[in-house]
């Protein structure tokens, strides 16, 4: 078992894990640790705990010192820094005439190299800007492309729901979401109602996705013939939170609702018995 602390360099960012070595260190502490960018400054979001050696990356880089007022104060500097590199960025990106969009500046905690963030539709060829930027800022400089949900997540924004974006307020990871999702919910298809502000499909859809995914092993599908206290129907509507199935009798065309416990399939060559 190794002991390890789970530390954050953005909000809603990915956790790392390092290795605390012997120094105290508790949730919502800063540290100071080595990543492969350089030396970083991060905020520790789980205390010290115990993991196998297969749930981490090795190997375990360790704490470097837990920091110092005057390590907030440089990480305050380097922000402000960041943001006037992004003015200067963006002129020289106009002067080149390149197809790209500048989202983000960020310098490791050393200020041994700058990073900026961008989006385009295609590749770019941004080695002339590159050498323009490195001649200006005199570091190590690093432009990385990133995707439209990167992008919000970075940026930050409400939501159709009125709320701050989950994937920049507390969501470390995307996961995949599919229209299955939205269509297994009984979700309008419309993308405007779908989509997030990064314009794919909204993360929220992958939330209650299991819920559902349980019900439909238990309800029949649409258009399945059953049999319920007032007779012989086929189904037309499902109310899958509910566990609820909608029905519309054979003899009279009546719309009867019932719990799944409350019906069964109607026996077929191939299916009988009580619901699946």
């Amino acid at each position: 078992m190794l002991k390890v602390i789970g530390v954050r360099f953005r909000q809603a960012g990915k956790i790392y894990f390092f290795d605390p070595l012997d120094f105290q260190v508790k949730r919502g502490s800063h540290v100071i640790v080595e990543t492969v960018r350089g030396v970083e400054y991060g905020e520790v979001v789980t205390g010290i705990r115990y993991v196998k050696q297969d749930e981490v990356v090795l190997p375990l880089k360790t704490v470097i010192r837990i920091a110092t007022d005057e390590d907030r104060e440089q990480m305050e500097a380097n922000r402000k820094a960041a943001k006037s590199a992004l003015g200067i960025c963006q002129e020289k990106i106009l002067n080149r005439g390149l197809e790209m969009k500048l989202v983000d500046a960020e310098y490791t905690f050393d200020r041994n190299k700058i990073i900026f963030y961008f989006t385009a539709d295609g590749r770019v060829d941004f080695r002339e800007l590159v050498r323009d930027l490195a001649a200006v800022f005199r570091t190590r400089i690093e432009l990385r492309q990133i995707g439209v949900r990167d992008e919000a997540k970075m940026l930050g924004g409400l939501g159709p729901c009125g709320r701050v974006l989950c994937c920049s307020s507390f969501l470390g990871d995307f996961e995949p979401v599919s229209i299955k999702m939205a269509k297994d919910q009984n979700l309008s298809l419309n993308p405007a109602k779908i989509s997030g502000l990064c314009g794919r499909l909204m993360c929220c859809l992958k939330y209650e996705n299991n819920i559902y995914e349980e019900a439909k092993q238990l309800l029949p599908d649409l258009g399945e013939k059953v049999i319920t206290p007032e007779g012989t129907g086929r189904v037309v509507l499902l109310n899958m939170l509910e566990r609820r199935v909608q029905v519309e009798l054979s003899d009279s065309c009546t719309l009867v609702e019932h719990a799944i416990d409350e019906v069964k399939i109607e026996a077929s060559p191939h299916t009988s018995g009580m619901m699946k």
